[in-house]
């Protein structure tokens, strides 16, 4: 007889990361359904063990955890290969045995949904390829809700992750990326460490013509978050400050 297979669980993880002395409880920004099940699983795959066991003290505080937290096994994801990309499934059906051995196994990422706009999809693959049902459950993507909250078109959007760091190759990303989105009238979304919050904004409202939409979310779901979506005149003739500390997504739409 076949042993039965467990399944692969993608738990969305709250977006307060890094801002915990302003962060709200864990109920009011995940549903209880899937607290219940984070409390019950013994086997995690993340991106990083010390913010999983953090996050499972929170679950804890809310749906007492089924096992201790010292006797549940959590394993990280391979780093990216250098240059970007996301990690190799190569070893994928090691991290996933024990969900083909029979045990549900939770995927989880410092920030948000799982394998969006954070580390996972590999896992994910490597799961499908392996016959492991997967179970994505329901949790904010800063990506989704920016998108959401900027104004801009919800009907044609592409992530493009991080910019460059260079200087001179950030502005010729960003006007390409304008005029990309005034093409084929696209929403176009980006992130960036937060402490070069300031600095992607001071580059984009540089770059980008005067009647382009740009739209900043910082903070979201954060007590004292905030959207601001506005043409880049009008940005530049009020600016905002950015916090250099709290994560942000930006959003362009070009008219």
């Amino acid at each position: 007889m076949n042993r039965p297979t467990g399944s692969l669980y993608l738990v969305p993880n709250a977006l307060d990361l890094g801002t915990e002395g302003a962060a709200a409880p864990l109920d009011a920004v995940l549903p209880l359904g899937v607290l219940r099940t984070a409390a019950r699983l013994e086997h995690w795959i993340a991106e990083n063990a010390k913010s999983t066991r953090a996050f499972l003290k929170r679950v804890d505080a809310v749906v007492p955890l089924g096992k201790a937290l010292q006797a549940i096994s959590i394993v990280e994801l391979p780093r990216p290969r250098k240059g970007g990309g996301r990690p190799s499934t190569s070893n994928g059906a090691a991290l996933l045995e024990p969900a083909v051995s029979g045990a549900d196994i939770g995927l989880l990422s410092e920030a948000g949904l799982p394998a969006v706009a954070d580390p996972g999809s590999a896992i994910v693959q490597a799961a499908h390829d392996l016959g492991v049902p997967v179970v994505a459950l329901p949790g904010a993507s800063s990506v989704l809700l920016a998108l959401a909250a900027s104004g801009l078109n919800g009907q044609s959007f592409s992530f493009v992750g991080y910019l460059p760091v260079d200087a001179a190759a950030r502005s010729a990303r960003i006007r390409e990326l304008e005029a990309l989105s005034r093409r084929a009238s696209q929403t176009q979304l980006m992130i960036e460490t937060p402490y070069r919050n300031a600095a992607l904004l001071a580059a984009l409202l540089e770059s980008l013509q005067s009647g382009t939409r740009l739209s900043v979310s910082c903070g979201l779901t954060v007590p004292g978050g905030f959207t601001r979506s506005d043409a880049v005149a009008a940005w530049r003739q009020r600016p905002s400050a950015l916090p250099h500390d709290i994560p942000a997504v930006f959003s362009l739409l070009a008219g």
